[in-house]
Protein backbone atom coordinates (compact mmCIF):
# COMPACT_ATOMS: atom_id res chain seq x y z
CA UNK A 1 0.00 0.00 0.00
CA UNK A 2 1.45 3.42 -0.98
CA UNK A 3 1.85 6.10 1.72
CA UNK A 4 -0.78 8.34 0.05
CA UNK A 5 -3.46 5.67 0.53
CA UNK A 6 -2.89 5.94 4.29
CA UNK A 7 -3.67 9.64 4.27
CA UNK A 8 -7.50 9.34 4.47
CA UNK A 9 -7.17 6.99 7.43
CA UNK A 10 -4.84 9.43 9.13
CA UNK A 11 -7.24 12.32 8.61
CA UNK A 12 -10.15 10.26 9.97
CA UNK A 13 -8.23 9.74 13.20
CA UNK A 14 -7.18 13.35 13.51
CA UNK A 15 -9.67 14.10 16.24
CA UNK A 16 -9.23 10.84 18.15
CA UNK A 17 -6.99 9.97 21.08
CA UNK A 18 -6.38 6.26 21.23
CA UNK A 19 -6.35 4.43 24.53
CA UNK A 20 -8.96 4.27 27.30
CA UNK A 21 -10.28 7.40 28.97
CA UNK A 22 -9.88 7.35 32.74
CA UNK A 23 -12.75 6.24 34.96
CA UNK A 24 -12.39 5.86 38.70
CA UNK A 25 -12.63 2.14 39.53
CA UNK A 26 -15.45 1.16 41.86
CA UNK A 27 -14.22 0.27 45.34
CA UNK A 28 -16.71 -1.15 47.82
CA UNK A 29 -16.42 0.15 51.37
CA UNK A 30 -18.57 -0.62 54.43
CA UNK A 31 -21.25 1.89 55.27
CA UNK A 32 -19.76 2.46 58.74
CA UNK A 33 -16.58 1.86 60.70
CA UNK A 34 -16.47 -1.14 63.04
CA UNK A 35 -16.11 1.14 66.08
CA UNK A 36 -18.51 3.86 67.11
CA UNK A 37 -17.28 7.33 66.28
CA UNK A 38 -18.48 10.85 67.09
CA UNK A 39 -21.37 11.75 64.86
CA UNK A 40 -21.11 15.48 65.49
CA UNK A 41 -18.37 17.92 66.25
CA UNK A 42 -16.11 20.51 64.72
CA UNK A 43 -14.51 19.61 61.41
CA UNK A 44 -10.84 18.73 61.58
CA UNK A 45 -8.73 21.83 60.94
CA UNK A 46 -5.53 21.71 58.85
CA UNK A 47 -3.56 22.99 61.86
CA UNK A 48 -5.03 20.33 64.16
CA UNK A 49 -1.95 20.28 66.43
CA UNK A 50 -3.03 23.64 67.86
CA UNK A 51 -5.88 21.79 69.59
CA UNK A 52 -3.33 20.65 72.18
CA UNK A 53 -2.80 24.29 73.23
CA UNK A 54 0.97 23.97 73.63
CA UNK A 55 3.10 26.86 72.34
CA UNK A 56 6.23 24.71 72.22
CA UNK A 57 4.50 22.11 70.04
CA UNK A 58 3.21 24.84 67.70
CA UNK A 59 6.72 26.25 67.38
CA UNK A 60 8.23 22.83 66.65
CA UNK A 61 5.72 22.04 63.92
CA UNK A 62 6.23 25.47 62.33
CA UNK A 63 9.99 24.94 62.36
CA UNK A 64 9.62 21.51 60.77
CA UNK A 65 7.41 22.88 58.00
CA UNK A 66 10.13 25.38 57.09
CA UNK A 67 13.33 23.35 57.29
CA UNK A 68 12.55 19.62 57.31
CA UNK A 69 14.62 17.78 54.69
CA UNK A 70 11.81 15.40 53.65
CA UNK A 71 9.46 18.32 53.03
CA UNK A 72 12.09 20.14 50.98
CA UNK A 73 12.67 16.96 48.98
CA UNK A 74 8.95 16.68 48.28
CA UNK A 75 8.84 20.33 47.17
CA UNK A 76 11.75 19.73 44.78
CA UNK A 77 9.90 16.74 43.31
CA UNK A 78 6.91 18.99 42.65
CA UNK A 79 9.16 21.43 40.80
CA UNK A 80 10.59 18.59 38.74
CA UNK A 81 7.08 17.37 37.85
CA UNK A 82 6.11 20.90 36.81
CA UNK A 83 9.06 20.94 34.42
CA UNK A 84 8.07 17.55 32.98
CA UNK A 85 4.53 18.82 32.35
CA UNK A 86 5.81 21.93 30.56
CA UNK A 87 8.02 19.73 28.41
CA UNK A 88 5.10 17.43 27.54
CA UNK A 89 2.89 20.38 26.59
CA UNK A 90 5.66 21.83 24.40
CA UNK A 91 5.50 18.72 22.18
CA UNK A 92 2.11 19.92 20.92
CA UNK A 93 3.73 22.93 19.23
CA UNK A 94 6.26 23.23 16.39
CA UNK A 95 9.96 23.42 17.20
CA UNK A 96 11.42 26.37 15.27
CA UNK A 97 15.16 26.95 14.99
CA UNK A 98 17.18 29.67 13.24
CA UNK A 99 20.81 29.71 12.15
CA UNK A 100 23.44 31.34 10.04
CA UNK A 101 26.29 29.52 8.32
CA UNK A 102 29.21 30.44 6.08
CA UNK A 103 31.25 28.06 3.97
CA UNK A 104 33.99 28.38 1.38
CA UNK A 105 34.64 25.56 -1.07
CA UNK A 106 36.72 24.81 -4.17
CA UNK A 107 35.35 22.90 -7.15
CA UNK A 108 37.30 20.93 -9.74
CA UNK A 109 38.63 22.91 -12.66
CA UNK A 110 38.66 19.75 -14.82
CA UNK A 111 34.97 19.12 -14.72
CA UNK A 112 32.76 18.88 -17.82
CA UNK A 113 31.77 21.48 -18.53
CA UNK A 114 34.63 23.43 -16.92
CA UNK A 115 33.63 26.09 -14.45
CA UNK A 116 33.86 29.69 -15.62
CA UNK A 117 37.09 31.45 -14.77
CA UNK A 118 37.16 32.94 -11.30
CA UNK A 119 34.46 30.60 -9.92
CA UNK A 120 36.61 27.74 -8.68
CA UNK A 121 36.52 29.19 -5.13
CA UNK A 122 32.88 29.57 -4.09
CA UNK A 123 31.82 31.25 -0.81
CA UNK A 124 28.31 30.67 0.55
CA UNK A 125 26.33 32.58 3.19
CA UNK A 126 23.09 31.02 4.44
CA UNK A 127 20.48 32.39 6.86
CA UNK A 128 17.75 29.84 7.57
CA UNK A 129 14.75 29.27 9.86
CA UNK A 130 13.39 25.70 9.97
CA UNK A 131 10.75 23.69 11.74
CA UNK A 132 9.87 20.03 12.17
CA UNK A 133 6.44 19.23 13.58
CA UNK A 134 4.78 15.86 14.20
CA UNK A 135 0.99 16.06 14.01
CA UNK A 136 -0.66 14.51 17.05
CA UNK A 137 -3.32 12.62 15.12
CA UNK A 138 -3.55 9.72 17.55
CA UNK A 139 -3.31 11.74 20.75
CA UNK A 140 0.14 10.49 21.77
CA UNK A 141 1.27 13.92 22.91
CA UNK A 142 -2.12 14.61 24.51
CA UNK A 143 -1.88 11.38 26.48
CA UNK A 144 1.69 12.25 27.48
CA UNK A 145 0.45 15.60 28.75
CA UNK A 146 -2.33 13.83 30.64
CA UNK A 147 0.20 11.50 32.28
CA UNK A 148 2.53 14.39 33.15
CA UNK A 149 -0.35 16.35 34.65
CA UNK A 150 -1.35 13.37 36.78
CA UNK A 151 2.25 12.92 37.92
CA UNK A 152 2.39 16.60 38.89
CA UNK A 153 -0.82 16.32 40.91
CA UNK A 154 0.54 13.15 42.50
CA UNK A 155 3.74 14.98 43.48
CA UNK A 156 1.75 17.80 45.05
CA UNK A 157 -0.38 15.32 46.93
CA UNK A 158 2.78 13.51 48.00
CA UNK A 159 4.04 16.79 49.41
CA UNK A 160 0.82 17.08 51.42
CA UNK A 161 1.28 13.52 52.69
CA UNK A 162 4.78 14.38 53.86
CA UNK A 163 3.50 17.51 55.61
CA UNK A 164 0.78 15.60 57.47
CA UNK A 165 3.18 12.80 58.40
CA UNK A 166 5.75 15.34 59.60
CA UNK A 167 3.27 17.18 61.82
CA UNK A 168 2.06 13.88 63.27
CA UNK A 169 5.60 12.63 63.85
CA UNK A 170 6.62 15.82 65.65
CA UNK A 171 3.48 15.78 67.81
CA UNK A 172 3.86 12.13 68.82
CA UNK A 173 7.57 12.54 69.54
CA UNK A 174 6.77 15.60 71.65
CA UNK A 175 4.17 13.65 73.62
CA UNK A 176 6.72 10.87 74.16
CA UNK A 177 9.20 13.45 75.46
CA UNK A 178 6.66 14.85 77.91
CA UNK A 179 5.74 11.32 78.97
CA UNK A 180 9.38 10.56 79.72
CA UNK A 181 9.58 13.78 81.74
CA UNK A 182 6.66 12.55 83.84
CA UNK A 183 8.22 9.09 84.14
CA UNK A 184 11.47 10.62 85.39
CA UNK A 185 9.48 12.50 88.03
CA UNK A 186 7.81 9.23 89.05
CA UNK A 187 11.19 7.53 89.32
CA UNK A 188 12.61 10.43 91.33
CA UNK A 189 9.80 9.92 93.80
CA UNK A 190 10.42 6.14 93.83
CA UNK A 191 14.11 6.77 94.51
CA UNK A 192 13.22 9.06 97.41
CA UNK A 193 10.84 6.47 98.86
CA UNK A 194 13.40 3.69 98.51
CA UNK A 195 16.13 5.80 100.11
CA UNK A 196 13.82 6.34 103.04
CA UNK A 197 13.13 2.59 103.19
CA UNK A 198 16.86 1.89 103.17
CA UNK A 199 17.37 4.32 106.06
CA UNK A 200 14.56 2.63 107.99
CA UNK A 201 16.04 -0.84 107.36
CA UNK A 202 19.47 0.32 108.54
CA UNK A 203 17.97 1.89 111.66
CA UNK A 204 16.07 -1.29 112.49
CA UNK A 205 19.23 -3.34 111.87
CA UNK A 206 21.21 -1.13 114.25
CA UNK A 207 18.46 -1.51 116.85
CA UNK A 208 18.51 -5.29 116.45
CA UNK A 209 14.92 -5.32 115.18
CA UNK A 210 15.58 -6.48 111.59
CA UNK A 211 18.01 -8.84 109.85
CA UNK A 212 20.78 -7.64 107.54
CA UNK A 213 18.82 -9.17 104.64
CA UNK A 214 16.37 -6.25 104.82
CA UNK A 215 19.19 -3.79 104.19
CA UNK A 216 20.44 -5.72 101.18
CA UNK A 217 16.94 -5.93 99.72
CA UNK A 218 16.37 -2.20 100.26
CA UNK A 219 19.69 -1.38 98.59
CA UNK A 220 18.82 -3.59 95.61
CA UNK A 221 15.44 -1.90 95.21
CA UNK A 222 17.09 1.53 95.30
CA UNK A 223 19.65 0.53 92.67
CA UNK A 224 16.86 -0.81 90.45
CA UNK A 225 15.05 2.55 90.57
CA UNK A 226 18.29 4.39 89.76
CA UNK A 227 18.83 2.20 86.70
CA UNK A 228 15.24 2.79 85.54
CA UNK A 229 15.75 6.53 85.82
CA UNK A 230 18.96 6.35 83.81
CA UNK A 231 17.15 4.40 81.08
CA UNK A 232 14.37 6.98 81.03
CA UNK A 233 16.88 9.82 80.73
CA UNK A 234 18.61 8.01 77.88
CA UNK A 235 15.29 7.51 76.08
CA UNK A 236 14.45 11.19 76.59
CA UNK A 237 17.73 12.23 74.98
CA UNK A 238 17.04 10.00 71.98
CA UNK A 239 13.53 11.38 71.53
CA UNK A 240 14.89 14.91 71.79
CA UNK A 241 17.38 14.09 69.04
CA UNK A 242 14.52 12.75 66.91
CA UNK A 243 12.55 15.98 67.34
CA UNK A 244 15.67 17.96 66.49
CA UNK A 245 16.02 16.11 63.18
CA UNK A 246 12.33 16.43 62.31
CA UNK A 247 12.38 20.17 62.96
CA UNK A 248 15.77 20.82 61.36
CA UNK A 249 17.14 22.24 64.62
CA UNK A 250 20.00 19.92 65.47
CA UNK A 251 20.99 21.89 68.58
CA UNK A 252 17.48 21.70 70.03
CA UNK A 253 17.14 21.54 73.81
CA UNK A 254 13.71 21.31 75.41
CA UNK A 255 13.02 22.03 79.05
CA UNK A 256 11.18 19.44 81.09
CA UNK A 257 7.39 19.47 81.06
CA UNK A 258 4.39 17.42 82.14
CA UNK A 259 2.36 15.21 79.87
CA UNK A 260 -0.72 15.78 82.04
CA UNK A 261 -0.60 19.50 81.24
CA UNK A 262 -1.60 18.65 77.65
CA UNK A 263 -5.37 18.60 77.10
CA UNK A 264 -7.27 15.57 75.84
CA UNK A 265 -8.86 16.91 72.68
CA UNK A 266 -12.29 15.67 71.61
CA UNK A 267 -12.20 13.16 68.78
CA UNK A 268 -13.28 14.61 65.43
CA UNK A 269 -16.24 13.12 63.55
CA UNK A 270 -15.03 10.47 61.13
CA UNK A 271 -17.82 10.76 58.58
CA UNK A 272 -18.57 7.97 56.13
CA UNK A 273 -15.79 5.63 55.01
CA UNK A 274 -16.42 6.67 51.40
CA UNK A 275 -15.33 10.20 52.33
CA UNK A 276 -11.77 8.93 52.69
CA UNK A 277 -11.49 8.87 48.88
CA UNK A 278 -11.51 12.66 48.87
CA UNK A 279 -10.16 13.67 52.29
CA UNK A 280 -6.90 11.68 52.35
CA UNK A 281 -4.10 12.95 50.10
CA UNK A 282 -2.34 9.57 49.99
CA UNK A 283 -5.44 7.96 48.47
CA UNK A 284 -5.72 10.80 45.97
CA UNK A 285 -2.03 10.38 45.19
CA UNK A 286 -2.56 6.67 44.48
CA UNK A 287 -5.41 7.61 42.15
CA UNK A 288 -3.21 10.05 40.23
CA UNK A 289 -0.68 7.24 39.76
CA UNK A 290 -3.55 5.25 38.26
CA UNK A 291 -4.52 8.16 35.98
CA UNK A 292 -0.94 8.39 34.70
CA UNK A 293 -0.73 4.64 34.14
CA UNK A 294 -4.02 4.73 32.23
CA UNK A 295 -2.70 7.50 29.96
CA UNK A 296 0.44 5.46 29.25
CA UNK A 297 -1.75 2.86 27.52
CA UNK A 298 -2.78 5.52 24.98
CA UNK A 299 0.85 6.47 24.43
CA UNK A 300 1.76 2.85 23.76
CA UNK A 301 -1.22 2.30 21.44
CA UNK A 302 -0.45 5.45 19.43
CA UNK A 303 2.87 3.88 18.44
CA UNK A 304 0.89 1.24 16.48
CA UNK A 305 -0.37 3.85 14.01
CA UNK A 306 1.33 5.94 11.31
CA UNK A 307 3.03 9.22 12.20
CA UNK A 308 2.86 12.28 9.97
CA UNK A 309 5.55 14.95 10.22
CA UNK A 310 5.64 18.35 8.55
CA UNK A 311 8.96 20.02 7.70
CA UNK A 312 9.53 23.56 6.50
CA UNK A 313 12.44 25.94 6.07
CA UNK A 314 12.76 29.51 4.81
CA UNK A 315 15.68 31.89 4.54
CA UNK A 316 18.28 33.29 2.24
CA UNK A 317 21.48 32.05 0.54
CA UNK A 318 24.07 34.09 -1.30
CA UNK A 319 27.71 33.99 -2.29
CA UNK A 320 28.26 37.45 -0.88
CA UNK A 321 27.19 38.73 2.53
CA UNK A 322 26.00 42.10 1.20
CA UNK A 323 23.45 40.39 -1.11
CA UNK A 324 22.19 37.88 1.48
CA UNK A 325 19.02 39.87 2.26
CA UNK A 326 18.09 40.70 -1.31
CA UNK A 327 14.94 39.34 -2.93
CA UNK A 328 16.77 36.98 -5.23
CA UNK A 329 18.56 35.24 -2.35
CA UNK A 330 15.42 33.81 -0.82
CA UNK A 331 15.10 30.03 -0.44
CA UNK A 332 12.44 27.76 1.07
CA UNK A 333 11.43 24.13 1.36
CA UNK A 334 8.19 22.45 2.44
CA UNK A 335 7.45 18.77 2.88
CA UNK A 336 5.90 16.04 4.91
CA UNK A 337 6.87 12.57 5.98
CA UNK A 338 4.72 9.54 6.74
CA UNK A 339 6.17 6.70 8.79
CA UNK A 340 4.32 3.38 8.91
CA UNK A 341 5.11 0.54 11.30
CA UNK A 342 5.38 -2.57 9.10
CA UNK A 343 7.12 -5.25 11.13
CA UNK A 344 8.63 -5.11 14.62
CA UNK A 345 8.19 -8.74 15.79
CA UNK A 346 5.45 -7.65 18.22
CA UNK A 347 7.55 -5.08 20.10
CA UNK A 348 4.90 -2.34 20.04
CA UNK A 349 2.11 -4.71 21.05
CA UNK A 350 4.29 -5.91 23.91
CA UNK A 351 4.62 -2.31 25.11
CA UNK A 352 0.84 -1.97 25.09
CA UNK A 353 0.57 -5.12 27.19
CA UNK A 354 3.17 -3.75 29.58
CA UNK A 355 1.23 -0.49 29.93
CA UNK A 356 -1.97 -2.39 30.66
CA UNK A 357 -0.20 -4.49 33.28
CA UNK A 358 1.17 -1.33 34.93
CA UNK A 359 -2.36 0.03 35.03
CA UNK A 360 -3.53 -3.11 36.84
CA UNK A 361 -0.68 -2.62 39.30
CA UNK A 362 -1.84 0.96 39.85
CA UNK A 363 -5.41 -0.24 40.43
CA UNK A 364 -4.11 -2.65 43.07
CA UNK A 365 -2.09 0.18 44.65
CA UNK A 366 -5.19 2.38 44.72
CA UNK A 367 -7.20 -0.42 46.33
CA UNK A 368 -4.46 -0.97 48.91
CA UNK A 369 -4.37 2.76 49.76
CA UNK A 370 -8.14 2.78 50.34
CA UNK A 371 -8.07 -0.36 52.46
CA UNK A 372 -5.12 0.94 54.48
CA UNK A 373 -6.93 4.22 55.08
CA UNK A 374 -10.05 2.41 56.29
CA UNK A 375 -8.00 0.20 58.62
CA UNK A 376 -6.02 3.14 60.01
CA UNK A 377 -9.20 5.01 60.92
CA UNK A 378 -10.71 1.90 62.51
CA UNK A 379 -7.49 1.17 64.42
CA UNK A 380 -7.19 4.75 65.65
CA UNK A 381 -10.81 4.71 66.85
CA UNK A 382 -10.45 1.51 68.86
CA UNK A 383 -7.09 2.59 70.28
CA UNK A 384 -8.38 6.00 71.35
CA UNK A 385 -11.54 4.58 72.88
CA UNK A 386 -9.88 1.70 74.72
CA UNK A 387 -7.07 3.78 76.18
CA UNK A 388 -9.62 6.35 77.30
CA UNK A 389 -11.65 3.66 79.03
CA UNK A 390 -8.50 2.23 80.66
CA UNK A 391 -7.47 5.50 82.28
CA UNK A 392 -10.09 5.32 85.04
CA UNK A 393 -9.12 1.73 85.83
CA UNK A 394 -5.44 2.61 85.90
CA UNK A 395 -6.16 5.51 88.24
CA UNK A 396 -7.97 3.17 90.62
CA UNK A 397 -5.03 0.79 90.46
CA UNK A 398 -2.65 3.65 91.19
CA UNK A 399 -4.60 4.83 94.24
CA UNK A 400 -4.77 1.30 95.60
CA UNK A 401 -1.01 0.81 95.05
CA UNK A 402 -0.20 4.06 96.85
CA UNK A 403 -2.38 3.08 99.81
CA UNK A 404 -0.83 -0.40 99.91
CA UNK A 405 2.68 1.09 99.94
CA UNK A 406 1.83 3.49 102.75
CA UNK A 407 0.22 0.75 104.84
CA UNK A 408 2.99 -1.81 104.26
CA UNK A 409 5.63 0.74 105.24
CA UNK A 410 3.81 1.53 108.50
CA UNK A 411 3.36 -2.15 109.28
CA UNK A 412 7.07 -2.79 108.67
CA UNK A 413 8.09 0.09 110.89
CA UNK A 414 5.86 -1.31 113.63
CA UNK A 415 7.26 -4.81 113.19
CA UNK A 416 4.03 -6.41 111.98
CA UNK A 417 5.17 -7.24 108.42
CA UNK A 418 8.38 -8.49 106.79
CA UNK A 419 10.30 -6.20 104.48
CA UNK A 420 9.30 -8.38 101.53
CA UNK A 421 5.81 -6.82 101.67
CA UNK A 422 7.34 -3.36 101.41
CA UNK A 423 9.40 -4.37 98.39
CA UNK A 424 6.36 -5.81 96.67
CA UNK A 425 4.31 -2.70 97.42
CA UNK A 426 7.08 -0.43 96.09
CA UNK A 427 7.33 -2.35 92.82
CA UNK A 428 3.55 -2.38 92.42
CA UNK A 429 3.26 1.35 93.10
CA UNK A 430 6.12 2.18 90.73
CA UNK A 431 4.61 0.08 87.94
CA UNK A 432 1.18 1.64 88.49
CA UNK A 433 2.60 5.18 88.34
CA UNK A 434 4.48 4.46 85.12
CA UNK A 435 1.52 2.66 83.53
CA UNK A 436 -0.75 5.62 84.26
CA UNK A 437 1.72 8.04 82.64
CA UNK A 438 2.25 5.82 79.60
CA UNK A 439 -1.49 5.40 79.09
CA UNK A 440 -1.90 9.18 78.97
CA UNK A 441 0.86 9.34 76.37
CA UNK A 442 -0.88 6.59 74.40
CA UNK A 443 -4.19 8.49 74.47
CA UNK A 444 -2.49 11.58 73.06
CA UNK A 445 -0.59 9.58 70.45
CA UNK A 446 -3.70 7.67 69.33
CA UNK A 447 -5.61 10.93 68.96
CA UNK A 448 -2.85 12.05 66.57
CA UNK A 449 -3.21 8.74 64.71
CA UNK A 450 -6.89 9.51 64.20
CA UNK A 451 -6.10 13.03 62.98
CA UNK A 452 -3.66 11.61 60.43
CA UNK A 453 -5.97 8.75 59.42
CA UNK A 454 -8.72 11.26 58.62
CA UNK A 455 -6.41 13.21 56.35
CA UNK A 456 -5.05 15.69 58.89
CA UNK A 457 -7.56 18.36 57.92
CA UNK A 458 -6.23 18.31 54.36
CA UNK A 459 -8.12 20.52 51.92
CA UNK A 460 -8.54 19.43 48.32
Amino acid sequence: MTPLRWLPLVLLGACASVGPDYKRPAMELPAHYPEDSPAEGAALAPDWWRLYADATLDELVASGQKTNADLRLAAARVQEAEGVLREARAALFPDVTAGYSFSRSRVSASGVPAPPPGTIIRPSHQLLASTNFELDFWGRFARATEAARANLLGSRLGQDVVAITLAGGIAQAYFALRSLDAQINVLDNSIRVRRDSLDIAKARLDAGLAPELDVFQAQGALSDALVQKRDAERSRALVEHQIAQLTGRLDLKLAAGDVFALPLVPLPPTGLPSALLERRPDIRQAEEVLVAANAQIGIARAALFPTLSLTAAAGAQSGELDTLLTTGARIWTLGFGLALPIFDAGRREARVDQARARREQAVAGYQRAIESGFREVADALVNAQQTGASEAELLERLQAARNALELSTLRYQSGYSPYLEVLDAQRTANDAELAFVRNRQARLAFSVDLMKALGGGWKN
